[in-house]
């Protein structure tokens, strides 16, 4: 049974579009813990709008803020501190897709990342990069900073027109397993993100 946690190496690198693709794929559970910023529509609206087979259960929000930011200063805005203790994993019997918010490091509360989230949920974790300048040292230090809390990685996504001189040295520098890439779109619709599902689906399947 699969059990991902859906990271990025920074905030609109594609997280959301790569968890419509991996629940469709699996026809997995979605859940996502925090979400910050309620218009013009939340990630699980998205992903919900995004996915077409009727096993999939969208999980409640654990918490639903107003401001589109950092959740910890979302949090704040609202007179609330985010505790380790609120977030227990949905109870299901089956696959299950987790999207964070923002990238690895980003704050809960203060001593509590979105990292400690996720070691403490126990899930195995993909990671999506985009190309721009820095993304390199993104991507490097966030599958550093999974490996030094012990989390294992599932894979790298590459979100984005291929860079192959770029892609190669992550690939060839970390090891981490590469899911199927996702490219630009003119537009994300059910079809293209079934169309990619399949793809994922067979790298699950192999």
């Amino acid at each position: 049974m699969e059990r991902l946690f859906i990271t990025g190496i920074g905030t609109d690198v594609g997280k959301t579009v790569v968890s419509a693709i991996l629940t469709e794929a699996l026809q997995a559970d979605y859940w996502k813990p925090v979400q910050a910023g309620l218009e013009p529509t939340t990630d699980a609206g998205t992903v919900r709008s995004l996915v077409s087979n009727p096993k999939s259960h969208f999980w409640p929000e654990r918490y639903r803020l107003q401001l589109p930011a950092s959740p910890h200063a979302a949090a704040a805005a609202e007179g609330l501190t985010l505790q380790p203790t609120d977030f227990q994993l949905p109870q299901t019997s089956n696959h299950l897709v987790v999207e964070g918010a923002g990238g690895l490091l980003v704050p809960l509360a203060p001593g509590f990342l979105i990292a400690d989230l996720a070691q403490q949920l126990a899930l195995e974790v993909v990671v999506v990069s985009r190309n721009y300048l820095g993304s390199i040292n993104h991507t490097l230090l966030t599958l550093e900073a999974l490996r030094a809390r012990g989390l294992r990685v599932r894979g790298l996504v590459f979100n984005g027109e291929p860079t192959p001189a770029t892609e190669d040295f992550i690939s060839q520098h970390t090891g981490v397993p590469l899911l199927p890439r996702v490219r630009p779109e003119t537009e994300v619709t059910p079809e293209v993100v079934s169309r990619y599902a399949a793809e994922f689906r067979q790298w699950f399947c192999r």
